[in-house]
């Protein structure tokens, strides 16, 4: 998975991530909440690990942006604030889990991939569909507007991948370890050049373009430029 940690005590950051990094997950860290907000918005994670307390900005009225953005990526709130009403408030806020400090790392672990698993049901859906766009995972199809694309097989996965996180942006690095499964970037043009052949079957044509670049950032598939 790739997880997002936003809290502010270096060593804590530290010791979380070296643990999520040797369990096999792709960890990002921010230390405070302004870049962990800015972070969270600009890219896909599949949970988010935020401290209560953050320099910048509270970790409640982070999530609760991001909710308000309509971000709906799990969230698991740490807090050493340990009583009743501090919990419900970090549910009420949007979290969907909230762990007390100090903690197990064990536990943190299992909440973190719980959390993960809880997303699943979105990630396999066999019908994808983004304003007339629509792929159909199991026939192996796509269209816009009803009119057949054809599409080769990476681009398949491409725009599969796209639709899959609509609305987010995803760097080229993220689409080369999702789509090509490189684990680093070899400095290719190989992602421009599919997405601009994609962008030629999806969009040519069309007064409304889904294929949008973000400028420095990378690719989002999404109705509104």
């Amino acid at each position: 998975m790739r997880i997002l940690i936003i809290e502010d005590d270096k060593r804590t950051a530290e010791h979380v991530i070296k643990g999520l990094s040797e369990a096999g997950h792709v960890v990002d860290h921010a230390a405070d909440g302004v870049s962990g907000l800015n972070l969270a918005g600009a890219s896909s994670y599949d949970v988010l690990v935020v401290d209560r307390m953050l320099p910048g900005k509270d970790g409640l009225a982070l999530v609760e942006l991001l909710r308000a953005a309509g971000n709906q990526t799990p969230v698991l709130v740490l807090s050493a604030l340990a009583d009743v009403g501090h919990r419900v408030e970090g549910l009420k806020a949007g979290a969907d889990d909230y762990l007390v400090k100090p903690y197990a790392f064990s536990e943190l672990l299992a909440r973190i991939e719980a959390l993960g698993r809880r997303r699943d049901p979105e990630v396999v859906a066999t019908r994808l569909q983004v304003d007339d766009l629509v792929l159909d995972r199991l026939a192996r199809t796509a269209s816009r507007n009803a009119k057949p694309l054809t599409l080769q097989p990476r681009e398949f996965k491409l725009l599969e991948c796209m639709m899959q996180h609509e609305g987010q942006v995803l760097t080229r690095t993220m689409l080369l370890e999702k789509v090509w499964d490189y684990q680093f970037d070899p400095h290719t043009n190989v992602v421009d050049v599919h997405i601009a052949r994609l962008r030629q079957k999806v969009d040519r044509g069309y007064e409304r373009p889904l294929i949008h670049t973000v400028r420095g950032a990378g690719y989002r598939l999404s109705v509104d430029p």
